[in-house]
Protein backbone atom coordinates (compact mmCIF):
# COMPACT_ATOMS: atom_id res chain seq x y z
CA UNK A 1 0.00 0.00 0.00
CA UNK A 2 2.82 2.50 0.94
CA UNK A 3 6.05 2.44 -0.68
CA UNK A 4 8.27 5.61 0.02
CA UNK A 5 8.26 8.11 2.63
CA UNK A 6 10.88 11.03 3.11
CA UNK A 7 11.04 14.47 4.97
CA UNK A 8 10.45 17.82 3.62
CA UNK A 9 11.85 20.39 4.87
CA UNK A 10 10.91 24.49 4.89
CA UNK A 11 13.24 27.28 5.08
CA UNK A 12 12.43 30.87 3.53
CA UNK A 13 15.91 30.99 2.04
CA UNK A 14 16.38 27.81 -0.33
CA UNK A 15 19.34 28.49 -2.14
CA UNK A 16 21.22 28.83 2.22
CA UNK A 17 19.41 25.44 2.17
CA UNK A 18 20.94 24.12 -0.79
CA UNK A 19 24.73 25.13 -0.24
CA UNK A 20 24.13 23.18 3.14
CA UNK A 21 22.30 19.77 1.88
CA UNK A 22 23.70 19.82 -2.05
CA UNK A 23 27.07 21.51 -1.76
CA UNK A 24 28.44 20.39 1.94
CA UNK A 25 26.58 17.27 2.27
CA UNK A 26 26.96 16.30 -1.47
CA UNK A 27 23.87 15.72 -2.48
CA UNK A 28 22.20 15.49 -5.80
CA UNK A 29 19.22 17.70 -6.77
CA UNK A 30 16.83 15.18 -8.44
CA UNK A 31 14.08 17.73 -8.98
CA UNK A 32 13.08 21.61 -9.36
CA UNK A 33 10.34 23.19 -9.43
CA UNK A 34 9.47 24.73 -11.36
CA UNK A 35 11.92 23.72 -13.80
CA UNK A 36 13.08 27.35 -14.74
CA UNK A 37 13.71 29.68 -12.85
CA UNK A 38 14.49 29.99 -9.00
CA UNK A 39 13.05 26.85 -7.55
CA UNK A 40 9.78 26.66 -4.85
CA UNK A 41 10.77 22.77 -4.21
CA UNK A 42 13.66 20.69 -5.03
CA UNK A 43 14.37 17.12 -3.87
CA UNK A 44 17.93 16.30 -2.97
CA UNK A 45 19.68 12.78 -2.80
CA UNK A 46 22.46 11.90 -0.39
CA UNK A 47 23.55 7.96 -0.72
CA UNK A 48 20.02 6.04 -1.06
CA UNK A 49 18.07 8.85 1.02
CA UNK A 50 16.02 11.60 -0.52
CA UNK A 51 15.09 14.78 1.31
CA UNK A 52 12.40 17.39 0.06
CA UNK A 53 13.07 21.15 0.78
CA UNK A 54 10.65 23.79 -0.34
CA UNK A 55 10.65 27.51 0.21
CA UNK A 56 8.60 29.06 2.15
CA UNK A 57 8.46 32.61 2.80
CA UNK A 58 7.20 32.68 6.48
CA UNK A 59 7.71 28.70 7.74
CA UNK A 60 6.16 27.86 11.12
CA UNK A 61 7.26 29.69 14.24
CA UNK A 62 6.98 25.81 15.52
CA UNK A 63 10.40 24.91 17.53
CA UNK A 64 11.88 21.45 15.91
CA UNK A 65 12.67 19.36 19.05
CA UNK A 66 11.01 15.70 17.85
CA UNK A 67 13.13 15.54 14.40
CA UNK A 68 16.74 15.08 13.56
CA UNK A 69 17.99 14.22 10.56
CA UNK A 70 20.82 11.89 10.98
CA UNK A 71 23.39 11.29 8.20
CA UNK A 72 26.07 9.12 7.87
CA UNK A 73 29.85 9.80 6.24
CA UNK A 74 32.63 7.76 5.73
CA UNK A 75 34.57 9.50 8.60
CA UNK A 76 32.80 11.46 11.40
CA UNK A 77 35.69 13.52 11.78
CA UNK A 78 36.41 14.33 8.60
CA UNK A 79 32.98 14.91 7.43
CA UNK A 80 32.30 17.20 10.61
CA UNK A 81 35.47 19.31 9.81
CA UNK A 82 34.43 19.94 5.98
CA UNK A 83 31.03 21.39 7.69
CA UNK A 84 33.08 23.58 10.07
CA UNK A 85 35.26 25.21 7.86
CA UNK A 86 31.96 25.66 5.77
CA UNK A 87 30.40 28.09 8.22
CA UNK A 88 27.89 25.01 9.88
CA UNK A 89 27.59 25.84 13.66
CA UNK A 90 28.72 22.52 15.77
CA UNK A 91 26.13 21.73 18.11
CA UNK A 92 28.39 18.59 19.59
CA UNK A 93 31.88 17.70 18.67
CA UNK A 94 32.30 14.03 17.86
CA UNK A 95 32.19 11.69 20.36
CA UNK A 96 32.42 7.22 20.41
CA UNK A 97 28.96 5.77 21.22
CA UNK A 98 28.49 3.06 23.44
CA UNK A 99 27.06 1.57 20.37
CA UNK A 100 30.28 1.66 18.49
CA UNK A 101 29.15 4.19 16.02
CA UNK A 102 31.09 7.65 16.29
CA UNK A 103 28.87 10.79 16.20
CA UNK A 104 28.44 14.72 16.09
CA UNK A 105 25.63 17.20 15.78
CA UNK A 106 25.27 20.68 14.05
CA UNK A 107 22.70 22.49 13.04
CA UNK A 108 21.83 23.27 9.09
CA UNK A 109 21.00 26.81 8.51
CA UNK A 110 17.52 26.51 9.70
CA UNK A 111 18.33 25.19 13.14
CA UNK A 112 16.95 21.79 11.74
CA UNK A 113 19.28 19.33 14.45
CA UNK A 114 21.86 17.05 11.88
CA UNK A 115 23.70 13.92 13.32
CA UNK A 116 27.01 13.13 11.37
CA UNK A 117 27.93 9.51 12.80
CA UNK A 118 30.16 6.63 10.52
CA UNK A 119 29.12 2.99 10.71
CA UNK A 120 30.48 0.70 13.83
CA UNK A 121 33.38 -0.68 12.43
CA UNK A 122 33.92 -4.65 11.56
Amino acid sequence: MFDELFPILTTPDLARSLRFYRDLLGGEVTYRFPADGEPAYVSVKIGGSHLGIGRQDEPGTRANERVTLWVYARECDAGLARLRDGGVEVVQEPADQPWGERMAMVADPDGNRVIIASRAPG
